[in-house]
């Protein structure tokens, strides 16, 4: 598909439709005043004004993929629990597709739940277990993703390393994208770092990099850092890799071609939530079949964008549109 706009680029994310496998969560804010000391403990009471629910994990990609005007198809398991109805409340809520969750009554909804007292962040509970599925709950999610798959234009992985995502899921789904011709695109935790062999677009961190191939290195040395990932290259056989480099940019390799993008000059705020934006943007630019160096232009882009926020927030389709025809990205 050859696209002579951006415009005409951001025009096509409508007609894609996305499956995103991977850990979900619900992201919980207890918002408050602190206006004395228990009697009972030297620890502030926190006076409760607000709390809130929103999705998180491998839920906020979906959120940027819907941002970005394709339709996100999420397949994941959650709990049998109150956590789990406030979940699918907040697919319901967002008008997105139910239809891969898989509900376990042997595990718990991830929820992280944050305790603020005005802007001072006090306490975060976690609620979750990172044990692999169970063998059953693992054939739900496969027939889940089995019955899905033919529908979309795009795999991504979104790996939390809470035991969603298995080898065997990974390997069943990648031969079954490579039947169907789906490009498919991780964004990886540490411990399934080295099990996604063949993928399209594999999408680590600095950080994960290194702790995933156990090396360290110069990340200011572009030789370094090609040698980094030609060693993964090694280990995975991907057809591309996609670095992102913090303040240093991103730097995607293919067999082809390799390029560096560096970061735009932004006032950042909040950096969480920038890696999902990344990928969201990138899996939609893979599907399109756009070249590397634009996929990495615009999706280096969004993620800059976010970070102007603070906390986690979907992209903003417009104003990534109109930076990218503003620098000229086409």
């Amino acid at each position: 598909m050859r696209f002579q706009t951006i415009k005409e680029v951001f025009e096509a994310f409508a007609q894609l439709k996305v499956l995103i496998i991977g850990d979900v969560m619900v992201d919980a804010y207890d918002w408050g005043k602190v206006e004395r000391i228990s009697p009972e403990a030297p620890v502030p009471v926190i006076h409760l004004h607000k709390r809130e629910n929103r999705l998180g994990g491998a839920a906020n990609v979906a959120l940027n993929i819907q941002a970005l005007g394709a339709k996100p198809i999420l397949c994941a398991a959650i709990g049998k629990d109150m956590d789990g109805d406030d979940f699918l409340k907040l697919l319901a809520d967002q008008q997105m597709d139910s239809s891969g969750i898989v509900r376990s009554a042997a595990r718990v909804t991830t929820t992280k739940r944050r305790v603020i007292a005005g802007t001072q962040h006090m306490l975060r509970i976690d609620n979750e277990t990172d044990r692999p599925l169970n063998e059953a709950d693992k054939m739900a999610v496969l027939d889940k993703i089995k019955g899905l798959i033919s529908a979309v234009d795009v795999v991504i992985f979104e790996d939390y390393d809470k035991g969603m995502i298995s080898d065997d899921i990974i390997a069943e789904t990648v031969a079954l994208c490579k039947l169907k011709n789906i490009p498919v695109a991780v964004d990886p935790k540490k411990r399934n770092f080295l099990s996604y062999k063949g993928v399209t677009l594999f999408k680590p961190n600095l950080k994960e990099l290194k702790e995933g191939l156990k090396i360290d290195f110069n990340p200011d040395s572009m030789e370094e850092l090609k040698n980094a990932v030609n060693q993964l290259d090694e280990r995975l056989g991907a057809d591309n890799y996609f670095i992102t480099l913090s303040e240093r940019g991103v730097y995607i390799q293919s067999r082809a071609e390799t390029n560096h993008i560096p970061a735009h000059l932004r006032e950042i705020s909040d950096v969480s939530g920038a890696g999902d934006t990344v990928i969201s943007t990138a899996a939609l630019c893979l599907a399109l079949g756009l070249p590397n160096k634009l996929l990495a232009e615009l999706a280096n882009l969004s993620g800059g964008l976010v970070c102007e926020y603070v906390g986690v927030v979907p992209v903003n389709k417009e104003n990534l549109q109109f930076e990218a025809e503003r620098l000229g990205l086409m």
